[in-house]
């Protein structure tokens, strides 16, 4: 059997000896596996799989570092409109979003949880003031079940109704604003939103 020789080149954090290489390109060296995770973000963007056109070709396996998985899609962060019962106006939030990995439905998932512990439901508004249709629609998340718990009366809501509304909307409202009549996403929501959703909220039975 013929002796192994080690090969021993600069890690590409630390510059140390090392016989450890990247196991999916084989061409890239770390003296830890630590190292390699590290430097993932920028070595991502040049790790070609060994064997295929461009890579490098290994002369062993037992000194390889397993390479770490692709990197998750970031969350999104946009402006949100929040109308507590509490709050005398409604006021801007920012809602992280959750990256969608359906191919069928590309809309992140906002993540408003804590405002709704006793669960929610959602309304997409797509006209606005007389009937026109929305360029950027609105989605609003309530609890379903805000009146039969004995939720107070929205007063965020009465604000910009004027305390006109027929009937009082009860419990939390959060609201976002897609990006387009498409709906694969989020913008930041405004006060230019504010028109639309008082119109809603007055024909609101």
């Amino acid at each position: 059997m013929p002796a192994i020789t080690m090969i021993n080149k600069p890690c590409g954090v630390c510059q140390s000896p090392t016989s450890m290489w990247c196991s999916r390109c084989q061409g890239a060296w770390y003296c830890s596996p630590e190292h390699l995770k590290s430097d993932w973000s920028r070595h991502r963007n040049e790790c070609i799989p060994a064997g295929s056109a461009g890579g490098n070709h290994a002369v062993a396996t037992y000194n390889m570092i397993a390479t770490p998985p692709p990197a998750e899609p970031q969350f999104t962060t946009v402006a949100a409109i929040l109308f507590n019962p509490e709050d005398d106006r409604p006021r801007m939030i920012s809602i992280d979003c959750r990256p969608s990995h359906k191919p069928s439905q590309p809309c992140p998932k906002p993540l408003l949880e804590a405002y709704f512990p006793g669960g929610m439901d959602s309304i997409v508004l797509t006209q606005g003031l007389n009937s026109e249709n929305l360029r950027f629609p609105l989605h609003l998340f309530y609890n379903p079940t805000a009146v039969k718990s004995g939720a107070p009366a929205n007063r965020a809501i009465r604000h910009i109704t004027s305390n006109a509304a027929q009937k009082a909307w009860c419990g939390t409202v959060i609201v976002l604003k897609f990006n387009g009549s498409r709906r694969q996403g989020y913008a930041d929501a405004g006060s230019n939103e504010l028109p639309a959703l008082s119109a809603y909220f007055l024909a609101y039975r």
